[in-house]
């Protein structure tokens, strides 16, 4: 046995773009992609993946260069996550909600070679690459026409668009694999709200790892009807890029996503399968009736990125859609725990049926470890449900680290093997475990560790809240107490009470937990992947100053 091992055969890099050549040999005639009345099959995406590495190549893109995408979900994106490593370069999708300033410094710090832009976002870029250094390279632009909407004027004639780029390039390209599963494939930033934006890289193996968990921990079967309600620049769409091509299915992209859009979608195209923050369930459950459309079929949702209430959970359900919930980050690189459901607790009333599915869950099959550990000691927790601690990490697509920042990498990947997350949970005496905070997010009264996300899932049961985000505000004799903002569903503004809230909350839970301020406002502050941000609410309640002891503050509107 000793004399076995690797060896060419068998060591072949492990890399998830080889997906795209399986999938244009079984499913090359089935459809790839959809975007208004734009068909491709997996044939077209295959070949026109090969045109845009090879164009990149004869532009001098080569290994690790960095090339960056800023668009919405159009297939030009999804193109993009085959064809950008497809070259050798690095891809680096940019969230396109982020103002001027900010892309230009990650454009500045990633040191692209090369950016697709849609035209919505034109001045944007153009502002950013003002704000460059001077002296730094800007990096060539190439235009992503949309024909889908006439809004957009036509590209100047001397424009490198990204049609004419893919004719510059054969559709019979040697594609560059990777010398080692190693090499960096993916480089993306952090939302940035909690601190400033890193870059998380992940290699070709990392991507390969999860994608493979993520179809396996989903039980995604083949050629499924799959709508992009999920932005692809959030930690690349949880890596159904990839995974699509995997099982054959259908991209349904859609440029912008309201109720009405996914309601009909999903209507007319038969959607199976759609991923999104928990704001993508609030909106759909709370739809006016006309607004809603029956579902053609049990539609699967995959929901991530901020602890979903209960209460949102139950009523998306309702409608008929089928909820699994999990837990990941842009370091992970898409969920690396879900809520494994029993077949017994199908059996249980629908409201603790909820209460289980908002539960983050066990590891997928693809992560080695979690656990969630004491910051003073790093002894697990006991299994209780209400000792809390952070969560920690280890498996194969835990991120390589930040990109030029080796002191954050070092503080989150620890000579003890664990990747330490930021964020606080319980682990539950089943083995189940549930996030309480972020670590930055748990307020402290009077010695009380209160979670905000505890007490934004119980707010969540009023029947008028739409939508509920608890922060600290500083108190005179507590320290800090719970002060909540609150948007209100459509045609309940005016009917609710400050006071009336407090009140109700008292009903429900501790006396320490009750928001002692609470706020009305017509829309809560959200990044671009419907995490609430919590770092403006604090600051919102830092300016009002501290409450007094034994005062409820029941402010209306702000």
């Amino acid at each position: 046995m000793e004399k076995l091992g690797a060896n060419p055969a068998n060591s072949c890099p492990l890399t998830p773009l080889g997906f795209l050549e399986r999938a244009a040999t079984v499913y090359g005639d089935c459809p790839s992609v959809v975007y208004g009345g734009t068909v491709f099959t997996w044939s077209q995406t295959h070949r026109r993946c090969l045109r845009l590495a090879s164009a990149l190549a004869s532009l001098g893109v080569s290994r690790r260069d960095v090339v960056s995408v800023l668009l919405p979900n159009v297939p030009a994106m999804y193109e993009a996550h085959f064809g950008v490593p497809m070259s050798g370069a690095v891809l680096n999708s940019i969230n396109t909600r982020l103002d001027a300033r900010t892309v230009s410094v990650l454009l500045r710090h990633s040191g692209s070679r090369l950016i697709l832009v849609d035209p919505a976002l034109v001045p944007v870029l153009d502002e950013a690459l003002r704000l460059l250094p001077p002296g730094h390279p800007a990096p060539r632009v190439v235009l992503v026409e949309d024909p889908q909407e006439k809004d957009f004027s036509p590209a100047p004639a001397a424009a490198l668009t990204y049609e004419k780029l893919l004719e510059m390039g054969d559709p019979e390209f040697k594609w560059v694999r990777p010398a080692s599963e190693w090499d960096p494939m993916i480089l993306n930033y952090t939302s940035g709200t909690t601190s400033a934006p890193k870059g998380v890289v992940h290699c070709h193996r990392g991507i390969f790892v999860v994608t493979m968990d993520s179809l396996v921990s989903w039980s995604v079967p083949e050629q499924p009807t799959y709508l992009w309600t999920l932005p692809m620049f959030h930690a690349n769409g949880w890596s159904f890029p990839w995974g699509m091509a995997v099982v054959g299915g259908t991209n349904v992209c859609l440029r912008r996503v309201d109720a009405a859009e996914v309601y009909d979608t999903i209507a007319r195209r038969g959607v199976t399968h759609l991923c999104g923050a928990p704001v993508v369930l609030n909106m759909l459950a709370n739809a006016p009736e006309g607004v809603r459309r029956p579902l053609p079929g049990k539609v699967q949702i995959l929901t991530a990125g901020a602890p979903p209430p209960a209460a949102v959970l139950g009523r998306t359900e309702a409608i008929g859609f089928d909820v699994s919930h999990g837990y990941g980050l842009t370091e992970t690189a898409r969920l690396v725990l879900l809520c494994a459901w029993k077949g017994e607790w199908n059996k249980l009333p629908a409201s603790e049926r909820a209460r289980l599915k908002a539960r983050q869950g066990v590891r997928t099959p693809g992560m080695a470890e979690v656990d969630i550990v004491d910051g003073e000691t790093g002894r697990s927790v006991p299994r209780d449900g209400a000792t809390m601690g952070e969560i920690v990490l280890r498996g194969g697509c835990v991120t390589m680290g930040y990109f030029k920042d080796e002191d954050a990498t070092r503080a989150a990947i620890r000579d003890d093997g664990w990747f330490y997350t930021g964020d606080v949970g319980v682990m539950h005496p089943d083995g189940y475990l549930e996030i309480r905070d972020r670590s930055k997010d748990v307020i402290i009264s009077g010695g009380e560790n209160i979670s905000s996300v505890e007490v934004e899932s119980l707010l969540y049961g009023h029947p008028a809240v739409n939508e509920a985000a608890v922060v600290a505000r500083p108190d005179e004799f507590w320290g800090e107490t719970p002060c909540a903002f609150v948007s209100l569903k459509e045609g309940a503004s005016g009917a609710v009470t400050a006071a009336e809230v407090i009140a109700w909350s008292r009903e429900r839970m501790p006396g320490y937990m009750v928001p002692k301020t609470v706020v009305f406002r017509a829309e809560l502050p959200k990044t671009s992947t419907g995490k609430i941000q919590k770092y403006v609410l604090r600051n919102l309640a830092k300016e009002m100053g501290p409450t007094r002891r034994g005062v409820s503050t029941t402010t209306s509107k702000m």
